[in-house]
């Protein structure tokens, strides 16, 4: 038998202290920089074996820092694993990925936190997702499309994908955490107790102050968010309504703490402002179609009638319809302990909407939410949105449907 020779495979065999000395190996040393940027010095193996008291000041270093430098993003398992779940390019550096997940309240610095990422991020998400909502639906109620934007791209929901993720939360930040947490400083439970005087946390910071005012429609489509909830006031708002900075006063003590909904939500925008930046647009539309848009809602619950009989009249008197009339179709079991009566309603000889109940006023205003719903929901067959005209010049654009609104009673 031939003897085999051990130099040839020892490389890939053998330990790190048992490989022969000719054999050198680079590792990157932990030094704080710029996402940007990175750089690493060289160690021998006879160093690694017997740490020099620098490597011991740096590892000292480490923990007076806020976050984890970016130099050892290269060495996280969780950050490649989370960059490979993932399916980003390799144009998205694992540095500005490990930069997503550090929140302000980790690290107050903007170039090493996520704040000007997930700015980006929440613009970007808001207008993909508006457009979206708009174009495939351009009849829906503003009521109900703040609750399908809250759906689609909500606190909540950016919680559940920073679950689905697998992306774990720090207990405290650090220079010496794993990069691939998401760290941030958590906010003390609202239910915790203040000493031993039995009192919650939630009943002394943070109070709400009871709005003394109404915000209408308007308000909420022009001046607040995505949501339609309120943004920052302005020192206009603090004149007109001075109980105001009660509130804004308690809320800027909490802005040092966050909440894991909070931070998980900076985490999701930010990712998805790297993204872009590093992808280019199609790339972004591309993950937002993937993560945010493929979610199924069930958009026909959304909607609330209080007076859909009422309702129905006006949006025919408003298009020049006739005025809907309900006519029974069928019934069942009239007479016995549960009737089954089918209804119908019609404007003129066209048939808006058809519905069952258990009496003639049940399936009458059941009818009358099935043609509201039939004229809300309608939903062109080919639909473009605008973002997918961008840079796409060999195919002209074609105006979207745009409907005349809501029914104001």
């Amino acid at each position: 038998m031939k003897r085999i020779r051990l130099l040839r495979w020892s490389g890939s065999v053998l330990s790190l202290r048992t490989r022969p000395s000719c054999l050198r190996h680079h590792i990157a040393v932990n030094i704080r920089l710029q996402s940007t940027a990175s750089a690493a010095l060289q160690q021998s193996p006879d160093e690694i074996s017997n740490p020099s008291p620098s490597s011991r000041l740096d590892e000292l270093d480490l923990r007076e820092l806020p976050s984890p430098p970016p130099s050892r993003a290269l060495s996280s398992a969780k950050l490649s694993a989370l960059h490979a779940r993932l399916s980003l390019s390799s144009r998205l550096p694992i540095q500005t990925l490990a930069r997503c997940l550090v929140d302000p309240t980790a690290d107050p610095d903007p170039s090493f936190n996520n704040v000007s990422l997930q700015i980006l991020g929440s613009d970007l998400l808001g207008y993909y997702t508006s457009e979206a909502i708009l174009c495939r639906y351009p009849r829906l109620p503003m009521t109900v499309v703040f609750a399908a934007m809250y759906a689609y791209c909500g606190p909540k929901t950016l919680l559940s994908i920073t679950r689905e993720w697998g992306v774990d939360i720090a207990a405290e930040p650090g220079g010496e955490v794993d990069p691939g947490l998401l760290q941030c400083k958590l906010t003390v439970p609202g239910n915790a107790a203040v000493g031993n005087t039995g009192i919650q946390e939630k009943e002394i910071a943070g109070q709400d102050v009871e709005r003394s005012w109404k915000r209408g429609l308007s308000s909420r489509s022009v001046t607040d968010n995505y949501f339609g909830d309120e943004v920052r006031r302005t020192e206009a708002d603090y004149a007109e309504r001075p109980e105001l900075k009660k509130q804004d006063a308690a809320l800027t003590q909490q802005g040092k703490e966050t909440t894991v909904e909070r931070a998980s939500t900076n985490f999701v925008r930010a990712v998805m402002g790297a993204v872009y930046l590093h992808g280019g647009r199609k790339a972004a539309k591309l993950f937002f179609k993937e993560h945010i848009l493929s979610r199924h809602l069930a958009i026909g619950r959304m909607f609330d009638f209080r007076e859909p009989t009422r309702d129905l009249s006006r949006l025919c008197a408003r298009e020049g319809f006739e005025s809907p009339v309900a006519r029974i179709l069928s019934e069942t079991g009239r007479k016995s302990r549960h009737p089954v009566f089918v209804v119908g309603v019609f404007s003129g000889r066209d048939k808006l909407g058809e519905a069952a109940g258990g009496s003639l006023d049940e399936a009458r205003v059941r009818a009358a939410v099935h043609a509201l719903k039939g004229w809300y929901l309608y939903s062109p067959l080919d639909v473009r949105v605008p973002s997918d005209a961008e840079g796409d010049t060999t195919t002209p654009w074609t105006p979207v449907l745009v409907d005349g609104g809501e029914v104001i009673v």
